[in-house]
């Protein structure tokens, strides 16, 4: 028996009695579909992994929202309390943590800033999409070990 409509020719691509790969899966409402295809069928490219890594900075943006809610915190506990916050901001820990936040944070303006562009309808061909998460992707880095430089030069930052 075939769900297919009454009159039309049996297909049998279309059939769940036929299948012998298991990609037709039978809908809630009662139509085989073809089983959508994933990652065997996906060529990675950079626009996705632009898109991926957006969504992890997001994540991560929100873990530096409650870091600064902390210090916030830290602050209306007194100076002894900011004290060894500012300490801890100060060690090896505390420096990773600040250089990875960094990165979050110019990663969030750089894929910001991308989205911003498609938005207006510009850089939505392959070749300029493809430069503009190439600058979303790679860029947060470099930029973050520059001001990070730029920090321990102006002493503003010291181990």
């Amino acid at each position: 028996m075939s769900n297919a409509s009454p009159g039309a020719p049996l297909d049998a691509s279309n059939d769940p009695a036929f299948d012998q790969t298991g990609r037709i899966v039978i809908q809630p409402n009662g139509r085989p579909r073809p089983l959508s295809p994933h990652l065997q069928v996906w060529r990675w490219h950079i626009t996705m992994l632009a898109s991926i890594l957006f969504r992890v900075t997001i994540g991560a943006i929100s873990v530096g929202a409650v870091i600064a809610v902390a210090w916030l915190g830290v602050l209306a506990f007194g100076p002894e309390a900011y004290a060894t916050a500012l300490a801890f901001a100060g060690s090896p820990a505390g420096l990773v943590i600040g250089f990875g936040l960094t990165v979050v944070l110019f990663s969030l303006l750089l894929n910001g800033g991308r989205h911003l562009i498609n938005d207006a309808g510009r850089g939505l061909t392959v070749p300029s999409a493809d430069r503009l998460s190439n600058i979303a992707v790679w860029g947060p880095v470099p930029l973050a070990i520059v001001f990070w430089i730029a920090l321990f030069a102006t002493g503003r930052v010291s181990l």
